[in-house]
């Protein structure tokens, strides 16, 4: 009962974190189920996947009514993405679990280096082209993303994402409540393949996928609502260095290092991805100190123009 009760708060922060950036559930998830609830890389993938059909629901409907979502955008990325997803998920349940885990660690790592580097240059974005995006390269990215995401257990948000912000072309909160509403096509997708490998292990993890359902379930409208009054500098740079803290060792071990000093190495992430953190956040105040003033705030007038936000 103690470790569901943890489980249910972990899908709460996590959802939390995915609401605030855009990403993060399904990392923070995986890597809290397999060192609190000892599963395996496809287990937990797979309860998490399964949670998520839930969360991702709540947390589209949530973005939907915070008017986050570009619907055009939805299908085109969320479509290639369950492809990804289904064939991510029977690549992971055909691999064994010894084979299973340093890849997940590894993509899991990957995820948050990506998220420390991107939050440490503390870019802040104003205006937006507003240029659509071509079905070919939202297929592609959503192609991809849903793969990585159900292989990893997590990774459609930092691939999908951080990609999309990047280009500068739409406002946070749509790119956010878009791809987060588009998840749940990936989840669905994702949980098939799952079901059909794995479907023994999701019965006997049934209750792991109820906690983890109720605490995201919970925090999906609040990480709706937070997704423009949150810090992502910080939020991101934190969420990533845990990410890494857990996962590399476990991929350096795998590589045949076994007497490595992890704890030390541990530390070293830690603080590393503290004042990577920190730097982060400086440039981010620096950057938005030097933006000349926004003239208008009336989105009717403006409507590639909204608060200065991390991109």
């Amino acid at each position: 009962m103690r470790t569901l009760i943890l489980i249910a708060f972990a899908g709460l922060a996590a959802q939390l974190v995915d609401g605030g950036l855009g990403m993060g559930f399904g990392v923070t998830s995986t890597t809290i189920l397999i060192l609190l609830a000892g599963l395996g890389p496809a287990q937990a993938s797979a309860v998490v996947h399964t949670a998520e059909v839930g969360t991702t629901l709540v947390s589209g409907i949530s973005h939907w009514k915070f008017g986050n979502v570009d619907w055009g955008v939805v299908l085109r990325l969320g479509v290639p993405g369950a492809v990804g997803a289904f064939a991510g998920a029977t690549f992971l349940s055909n691999l064994s679990m010894e084979a299973a885990a340093p890849v997940t660690a590894l993509i899991l790592a990957l995820i948050g280096m990506n998220l420390v580097w991107r939050f440490s240059r503390g870019r802040v974005q104003r205006t937006y082209s507003g240029r659509p995006h071509s079905s070919g390269f939202l297929g592609g990215l959503g192609l991809v993303g849903g793969f990585v995401d159900a292989s990893g257990g997590g990774g459609w948000g930092p691939v999908t994402t951080s990609t999309l912000l990047s280009l500068g072309r739409t406002q946070p909160r749509k790119v956010v409540g878009t791809v987060n509403t588009a998840e749940f096509l990936v989840s669905v997708a994702a949980t098939l393949g799952f079901v059909v490998g794995l479907w023994d292990d999701l019965v006997a993890n049934l209750a792991a996928v109820l906690a983890l359902l109720i605490g995201g379930a919970i925090a999906a409208p609040i990480g709706a609502w937070m997704i423009s009054r949150v810090n992502a500098t910080v939020l991101g740079g934190l969420v990533g260095t845990l990410i890494v803290t857990l996962n590399l060792p476990k991929v350096l071990e795998a590589a045949g290092l076994e007497d490595f000093n992890f704890g030390l190495l541990q530390l070293v992430i830690v603080i590393v991805g503290i004042g990577l953190t920190w730097l982060g956040f400086r440039r981010y105040r620096a950057n938005l100190a030097a933006l000349p003033p926004v003239e208008t705030t009336d989105e009717q007038s403006a409507p590639q123009t909204e608060k200065a936000r991390v991109s």
